[in-house]
Order: C-alpha cells, then structure tokens, then sequence
C-alpha cells in the first residue's frame, strides 16, 4: 500500500495559519524572512529529515510543498539538502486555498487513485521515530476488518516528547499528545478522493473511526519561535535536560543528534 507524506516549507498558504495577516504580502514576507527561513532550515535539516532519512521502512512518498515566489538560494539549498532522499518530491504552487491545495497534492502524488493508500502529515519543525512508517503499514495491516468497512480511519501514534534545543543539550518531557499532527496517518480507501488534510488533525475522530496506539514514544515536537500553534499564548509543558543516555535514546529513536 503506497505511504504519502506531506511537509509545508513555508509554502504561503491562504488560510491554514494561526498567526494571520493582513495581505498575502505580509504573509509572505513574514515567511521568508531571513531570521525565520533560518531557524526552519536547522530544525529540517537536524530535526524532520533525519528521522525520514533512517525510516526502517524506505518505501514512502514525501511531498515538500513550498510556494513558487520561495527565493532562489533557499530552493537550492532545499534540493541539496534533499538530494540523497529518492522518496521526495519538492512541489513550487502559486498562492492558494490551504486546505484545497493540499488536498490536491496529495491525491495527485498518488500512484493509483483507485488503490488505497496512506498519508500523514509532517511539519518541518517535528520528527517521527524511526519505525513510523513501518508500523503504520502494518497497523493497517493488522486492522482489515475495520478499514474494508470504512473509505477513511485515522492511525494515531499519540505518545511523545515536547522538547526544545539548546546550546547545552536537548529538554524534553514525555506526554499524550491524542490526535497531534505528527504520528498520525489515514487510511484512505482506492476511489476515495479526502484527505489528511480535510480534516484538522484534533477533531479527525469527529469523522472517521480511530485507532490509538500509545505503547512507545513516536514524535518530537519542538518548541520554537515560529510555532504557529504556540503564538496565542498555549502552556506548555516543563522541560527537563535529557541524560547522555537519554540523548542516546533520542538518537537511535529520532535521529536526532545532541
């Protein structure tokens, strides 16, 4: 069953952010800011696509949709830093309605539209463990009964770690996170035109049956300046300095290095 997943590089988005603007110009020059492009270049780079680089199970699709005024040497860098991952496809869009774009790119980077398939979201600030493709291909496997009776089912991985990075090691706290954008797939059935991105990942159980696995740590969030979903004052979790031995642990499991 094909794997698809879809990664928004600062792409200009109309709607689909919590931090809102005035014009699309203000958008957009708030996106590609130098200090902002800055920090979402180190957190791709050591952070999300790490974690798809090592994935247990190769056989995926990662779309990296950015939008088409994204300046020249910030696309360059982009395509260096994703030229030894064969399952990325980088997509340049014009401006557009975020929910329907995405809805699109999602259904044309499907090899069969009439096979099923499986997505999941990635943002470019957070990682998945290692397996995560893996085990959602066989979650899907291991629940046939439920999925030939539905055209979509929600697969979350809702256990995992907040965390921040800092100049002297990695902070993090363990915690339930049910319905949180990274871990989470969809079953999508073949003929089925929705997608992951019809749905806001917190209310998808309003829509579909779910299947919630909490056993082992799937995610990292990261907190940093430009979290969209942090600029409305949210609480966060306290944080705690991982051990070497935890920093271990958040290697061999994230990919992520100290």
């Amino acid at each position: 069953m094909q794997v698809i997943g879809l990664c928004r590089f600062s792409y200009p988005a109309i709607g689909g952010f919590q931090v809102e603007h005035d014009t699309l110009d203000e958008r957009i020059a708030y996106l590609y800011a130098e200090a902002r492009l800055k920090e979402r270049f180190d957190l791709l780079e050591r952070v999300a696509l790490p974690c798809l680089r090592t994935q247990t199970d190769q056989d995926f699709t990662l779309v990296i949709v950015i939008g088409e005024s994204l300046p020249a040497p910030h696309l360059a860098r982009l395509r260096d830093l994703t030229a030894d991952m064969p399952q990325v496809q980088i997509r340049a869009l014009p401006p557009g309605n975020h929910r329907q774009v995405m809805k699109e790119v999602l259904n044309t980077a499907r090899n069969d539209l009439s096979a099923p398939c499986l997505q999941f979201r990635h943002d470019d600030d957070d990682a998945v463990s290692v397996d995560f493709v893996e085990r959602l291909r066989q979650t899907a496997g291991q629940c046939q009964g439920l999925i030939a009776q539905n055209q979509t089912v929600a697969i979350d991985f809702c256990k995992g770690f907040t965390a921040r990075f800092a100049s002297d090691g990695i902070y993090a706290a363990e915690g339930y996170r049910p319905y949180f954008v990274a871990a989470m797939g969809m079953y999508v059935a073949g003929n089925c035109k929705q997608s992951i991105m019809n749905f806001a990942h917190h209310k998808i159980a309003r829509f579909m049956p779910s299947i919630t696995i909490p056993d082992a740590p799937m995610f990292v969030r990261t907190l940093n300046a430009y979290n969209d979903s942090r600029q409305k004052g949210a609480r966060e979790p306290e944080l705690s300095r991982l051990t070497p031995a935890q920093e271990g642990e958040f290697e061999a499991r994230f990919a992520i290095r100290a």
